[in-house]
Parts: structure tokens; sequence; C-alpha cells
């Protein structure tokens, strides 16, 4: 952990290459998804099982999806063909009493059944493959995703406990248009769990990224963030690469990437 970081001094480090800014903006908008689907996961299952108590054992899972500004958390059955047991779908705003709650008995629709499909394949595959690992206290999220021609399962690793965020234990699963695995990676090679103190003190956290995670911070990182620095008191959170420095500002969830050189002689004045 270091001290609170004056942000405004970074506007004289912003990298100013093209193909640097687009590719933060890639991240910021991958991030985007992951948080949109986990965050409708996370209220999505909060409502049914207050609303369909009666139907919990009946649960064969449940995935995410967005389409527009609508973000749907669907819960099907354990059916070989699944029918829906119910969708709960939110706006932008995600506020809970908006939700638009349907518990209309349906098959999956064609966009469903894609989300379904690979998310099941993924499910199987890390409970198969030795290079997914789960670690004490801690639980994998499995978040489908489909954008244009790309369909991609992100595994995350969630805490079951309060007062941990937890970066890295993170994979990307990629398919084809008929939904076949294509590819399989660890994003991060380790798990980087960081205690969070109940206190009104605001720090600043970090955490390193080896070569093979990338010289940025990771959409699965940037995801993580936003879903639980509301949690804690942190103002910024840093990944430190060999060539860059990746700071993530808290409250205004923005993004600034320097290189470590800039970084290094910032810190040194």
């Amino acid at each position: 952990m270091i001290k609170n970081l004056l942000l405004v001094i970074l506007t004289f480090y912003m990298l100013p290459a093209v193909s640097q800014e687009k590719e933060k903006q890639a991240i910021l908008d991958e991030a985007t998804l992951l948080y949109k689907s986990e965050r409708a996961s996370w209220h999505g299952t909060d409502i049914f099982m207050a609303k369909f108590p009666e139907k919990k054992d009946k649960i064969g899972g449940y995935f995410s999806y967005s389409v527009g500004k609508l973000h749907t958390c669907l819960f099907f059955d354990k059916e070989n063909s699944p029918n829906v047991l119910a969708t709960i779908a939110f706006n932008d705003s995600f506020v809970v009493e908006a939700a638009e709650v349907n518990s209309n008995n349906r098959k999956l629709n064609t966009l469903e059944t894609d989300y379904y499909t690979i998310r099941q394949k993924a499910l199987a595959l890390a409970q198969n493959d030795s290079l997914f690992k789960v670690y004490n206290n801690t639980n994998l999220n499995f978040i489908p995703v489909i954008a244009g021609n790309s369909k991609k399962v992100f595994v995350l690793t969630g805490p079951s406990i309060t007062g941990v965020v937890v970066f890295g234990n993170d994979y990307l699963i990629e398919f084809d248009k008929k939904n076949n695995i294509t590819s399989k990676k660890a994003l991060h090679k380790n798990i980087i769990p960081i205690n969070y103190a109940d206190s009104e003190n605001e720090i600043a956290t970090m955490h390193n990224h080896l070569p093979d995670t990338g010289e940025f911070i990771t959409a699965t990182d940037v995801c993580t963030l936003m879903l639980y620095s509301q949690y804690t008191h942190w103002s910024q959170h840093l990944v430190l690469s060999k060539k860059y420095v990746s700071v993530w500002d808290c409250a205004k969830e923005s993004l600034s990437i320097m290189t470590t050189e800039a970084w290094e002689k910032m810190t040194k004045d």
C-alpha cells in the first residue's frame, strides 16, 4: 500500500501514443461489460432468492447478459434443454426497486442459448482441467460475454468472506461462432488478496504484473475494482509492470496509464 497520490500530476505523464489509448479504451469497454454482467448477477440473485424461495431447489444455474442498456440475470432449471425459471432485468442505474422481474416459463431464445452453451462448456472445462485453481474462501465466477463475433467466458475469483478484495487467479476461454472452445489461458498466474479495513482513512493499493499477464491493468482487474471499491476506502489502485504503471481512480472510475520511467521520476520528485 502507498499513500494518496495527486492524480492531477498524471496529466503530465499520460501516454501520448494513439495505440496505447486504443488499448486503454478496449480494457475499459471489456471491463464495463464484465461489471454490468456481475452487477446484474449480484442483484438478480438477491431478488430471485427473495421472491422465489420455492424455486431454489430447481435452479440449474444462472448467467447475465446485456442488450443495449438492459442487463438481464436469467435463472434456468436442471433440464438438458433448460427452461427459464425467471429473469430479472436492470437498466444502467441498477436500482433494485426498478428491476423488471419476469417468472414466465419458457425456453431459452437463440442468444440465451449461446450464453448458456458457452457458460456450460467453460464450467465443464474448469472442473476437469488443472489450469483452473480454487483457493480457500473463494469461488470461481463464470462470466459469458458475447460482443459482435466475439464469444468469451471470463472466470474470476471472488471472495466468499467479507473484508477482502481478490485480484488474479482469473482466466479467459474463447469460442468460435459454433460455440467450440478455441483457446484457454490464465490471465494472472497468481492470486492477490488484499484486505481492507473498516477505516475512514483513504489509501491507495497496488499489485504487480508479471510479463505473462501483460503491461497494463486487465479488464478483470478493472471489473473487480468497479465492483468492490464502494466497500473500501481506497482512493486509487495501481498496477505496476516492467514498462508501465496503470492507475485506477476509485472515486472517478477513471484509468490513467504512464510509463514506469515517468512514474519513477514523479515519485522521486
